[in-house]
C-alpha cells in the first residue's frame, strides 16, 4: 500500500477574491462593515451609505498601498446593516473606539474633561470640580482643559462670589465658621453669616459670570463699590474691590475671550512625517476655558479631512458637543456628522471652516498650536528612541523594548499593601495601562515584599495568558524592571518560570552602595550585577522609570489607607448607604454608639425604617 503524501493545510483565500465574494450577497442598505484577517482581527471598520456600491470598492486595484496592504490581508468581512447612514456614522464610531482596528484613524488619548458644579441639591448651593456622568442637580459649565484651569478658575471664583465648597456632611456639622470664611473665601452660611437670599443671590451671579455675562456683574459691583465708597462703609467698598479684581483676574487668566464666538469647540489640525497633531479650543461663554493637544494614530497616506472627521466622530462619543465646531479642514460629510452630533444633545450642531474674521485668526491660532506641539511631540519620540536603543543595549535585550513595565509595592508595617505597574514604550509613560493591586494574600506575613511581588506578578500574567495567548494584542511587556536586588530578581525568575513566561527579560534595580541615587546596581537572573556611569541617560531613564513606579505605588497605597481611615463597621452594613451613614453619626455621634443603640433609638433615625433599624440592631448583635 503506498503511503499517501501529508496533506497541504489550506490557506485561506485573501484579497480581491474575498471581498468580491460578497458582493453576490450584499444589497443597498446602509450600514457597518468589518474586515478581518486569517487570526479574526479586525483591521478596519467602515461606514456606508450604500454597502453593495462602497464594499465594491475593494474588489479592484487602484487605492493608495496602506488600502492595499488591508485588503492583501483581508480574509472575510462582517457586515451589521442599520436603518439610516447617521446610526452607521455613530456605530462606526463606537466600533472604531471598541476594536481599534490597525487601518483606521484612531484616537488614543481620548478621556473625559472637567467641569464646573454649582451643585443645587442642597440650600446653599455648593461649587465644586465636577468629572463624569452629569448625574446631580445644578449648572454644569464646562469643559475646561485641565483640572489646574478648574482649580485656578474655582479659586478665584471663591474670592468673586464667597461661595462654599464644603462638603454637605462637613457643611452640617460646623457651629463657627471654619478658615474659609476667615480669609474672605466664603460667606460663611452654615452659620447663618449671610442669610438664604442674598446667598441666593450670590448663587445667580457665580452663574451670570460663568454664562459669559461677566461686564454687566462687574459694572453692577462697582456701582454698589461706589455707593458704599460715598456712604463711608470702606470695608464694605474694598471687599466689593476685592471681588471685582478676581473676576478679572479669571478674565485674564483665560486668555484670548472671542467676542463674536459665544460657544465653540475650535480644532485645529497639522499633519507632517505620517503623524498628526489635533489641537482642541473650548470656548464657552465667549470666554476661552483652554485647550489640549491629541496625537491620533494615522497612516502615511491619510487625508486631512479623513482625520478630522474621525476624530470628531471619536472625540464627541462620549462628550456632549457645543453649539458649534470650528475646524481648520473642512470633513466629506459634514451634513451626516452634524446630524449625528445634534442627535446627541439638545442644540443645533453646526460645522463651519472659516475662512476670514475672527473664527478664521481662532483656527489660525490653534492650527499653529498644533503644528508647534507636534514638533515638540517627534523631537522628543526621536529622543526615547534613543534611550530605548541604548536601553537594549545596556541590557544586551533583542532590540529596543516597545512595552517595559515596572513593578513596585507600597505598605506600612504590612497594613494597606498594595502594588503598582507602570508602563513606559516609544511615547514615554503609558498612563492609560498603568495597574493598581491591592494585595489580597491571607497568609502573607506583613512586610513580606518577596511574597506581595509574586502575587502582583501571579495575578498580571495569569490575567495576560486568558486574554492574550498568542501575545498578538500588544499587552505583553519587551521588558520587566523590579524594585530590588537579587532576591527580588529570584523571586520574580520563579513565578514567571512557573507561568511559563521565563523568556521575558527582566531586570532588578538596587539602590546599589549607600542607597544613593545615581550608583544603582542591575542585577539578572544567572549574571553579575553591573552599573552604567553615572552621566548615562539610560540611568537617568531608568531612574525615570523607577521613580514613577514608586510615585504611583505610593500614591495608590495612601489613598487605599485614607478610605480605611475614614472606614466605620456601619460600611458593612447591607442597605447603610452614604445618606443614611450620616444620619446615624449625626443623631448617635459615633459607629461605636450606634452599635450600642436599641432598636426603639435606630427607629427614631430620621430615613431610618423599621426593617432597616431591625437589620442594624442585628448586625452588631450578632457581632
Amino acid at each position: 500500500m503506498t503511503d499517501l503524501p501529508p496533506e497541504k493545510p489550506t490557506v485561506p483565500p485573501t484579497g480581491y477574491a474575498v471581498v468580491q465574494d460578497y458582493l453576490k450577497t450584499l444589497d443597498g442598505s446602509p450600514g457597518v462593515y468589518r474586515m478581518l484577517d486569517a487570526e479574526n482581527r479586525v483591521l478596519y471598520v467602515g461606514k456606508a451609505r450604500n454597502l453593495r456600491a462602497r464594499v465594491s470598492n475593494y474588489s479592484r486595484p487602484g487605492h493608495t498601498q496602506r488600502i492595499e496592504r488591508m485588503i492583501a490581508l483581508t480574509t472575510s468581512m462582517m457586515f451589521l446593516t442599520t436603518r439610516t447612514e447617521t446610526e452607521a456614522l455613530l456605530l462606526e464610531q463606537n466600533l472604531i473606539k471598541q476594536l481599534k482596528p490597525k487601518y483606521n484613524v484612531l484616537l488614543r488619548d481620548d478621556k473625559s474633561f472637567p467641569n464646573i458644579l454649582l451643585d443645587k441639591s442642597h440650600d446653599y448651593p455648593q461649587i465644586k470640580k465636577h468629572r463624569g456622568a452629569r448625574k446631580a442637580k445644578g449648572a454644569y459649565f464646562g469643559p475646561f482643559a485641565s483640572a489646574s484651569a478648574v482649580t485656578r478658575t474655582l479659586n478665584q471664583m471663591q474670592k468673586a462670589f464667597l461661595l462654599r465648597n464644603c462638603s454637605n456632611a462637613m457643611f452640617e456639622g460646623r457651629s463657627r465658621p471654619c478658615l474659609q470664611y476667615q480669609i474672605k473665601r466664603c460667606s460663611a452660611p452654615c452659620t447663618g453669616e449671610i442669610s438664604q437670599e442674598d446667598y441666593a443671590a450670590s448663587v445667580y451671579d457665580a452663574e451670570r459670570f460663568l454664562s459669559g455675562r461677566s461686564t454687566k456683574i462687574q459694572e453692577e459691583l462697582a456701582e454698589l463699590m461706589m455707593a458704599a465708597s460715598e456712604a463711608l462703609e470702606f470695608e464694605r467698598a474694598a471687599a466689593l474691590r476685592d471681588r471685582i479684581k478676581a473676576l478679572t483676574q479669571v478674565q485674564t487668566a483665560q486668555g484670548i475671550n472671542p467676542r463674536g464666538v459665544a460657544e465653540a469647540d475650535v480644532i485645529g489640525l497639522h499633519i507632517e512625517a505620517g503623524q498628526a497633531c489635533v489641537q482642541v479650543f473650548f470656548i464657552r461663554a465667549n470666554q476661552n476655558w483652554g485647550n489640549q493637544d491629541f496625537y491620533p494614530r494615522i497612516g502615511a497616506d491619510v487625508t486631512a479631512a479623513e482625520v478630522m472627521e474621525a476624530f470628531i466622530g471619536q472625540f464627541y462619543d462620549n462628550k456632549v458637543p457645543p453649539r458649534q465646531l470650528i475646524l481648520s479642514d473642512a470633513i466629506e460629510h459634514d451634513d451626516l456628522m452634524t446630524e449625528a452630533l445634534s442627535s446627541k444633545t439638545s442644540h443645533r450642531v453646526e460645522i463651519l471652516v472659516p475662512q476670514r474674521g475672527e473664527k478664521a485668526e481662532l483656527i489660525a491660532g490653534a492650527t499653529r498650536n498644533a503644528r508647534e506641539s507636534l514638533a515638540r511631540k517627534m523631537s522628543e519620540s526621536a529622543t526615547q528612541a534613543r534611550l530605548l536603543r541604548g536601553l537594549a543595549e545596556a541590557f544586551a535585550l533583542d532590540g529596543p523594548p516597545q512595552r517595559i513595565e515596572v513593578y513596585d509595592n507600597s505598605h506600612i508595617q504590612g497594613t494597606n499593601a498594595v502594588g503598582g505597574m507602570i508602563v513606559a514604550g516609544p511615547d514615554g509613560f503609558m498612563k492609560n495601562a498603568y495597574r493598581k493591586f491591592n494585595i489580597k494574600g491571607d497568609d502573607l506575613v506583613p512586610g513580606d515584599d518577596f511574597g506581595m511581588m509574586k502575587e502582583v506578578l501571579h495575578r498580571r500574567f495569569s490575567r495576560l495568558q486568558k486574554e492574550d495567548p498568542d501575545r498578538s494584542k500588544g499587552h505583553w511587556p519587551d521588558l520587566l524592571l523590579i524594585d530590588g536586588g537579587a532576591g527580588q530578581v529570584s523571586a520574580v525568575a520563579q513565578i514567571m518560570d512557573e507561568h511559563g513566561v521565563g523568556d521575558i527579560p527582566m531586570v532588578g534595580v538596587a539602590k546599589g552602595v549607600d542607597r544613593d541615587h545615581g550608583k544603582e546596581e542591575f542585577h539578572r537572573t544567572g549574571k553579575r550585577p553591573f552599573a552604567l556611569q553615572r552621566n548615562d541617560p539610560v540611568l537617568y531613564f531608568v531612574q525615570r522609570m523607577r521613580d514613577e513606579a514608586h510615585r504611583f505605588a505610593i500614591g495608590t497605597h495612601r489613598a487605599k489607607r485614607a478610605k480605611a481611615i475614614g472606614a466605620t463597621p456601619l460600611d458593612e452594613v447591607p442597605g447603610v448607604g452614604a445618606s443614611r451613614k450620616r444620619a446615624l453619626l449625626a443623631h448617635f455621634g459615633s459607629a461605636k454608639a450606634v452599635s450600642r443603640a436599641n432598636l426603639a433609638d435606630l427607629k427614631a433615625v430620621s430615613g431610618v425604617s423599621g426593617a432597616l433599624a431591625q437589620r442594624i440592631y442585628d448586625f452588631f448583635q450578632d457581632r
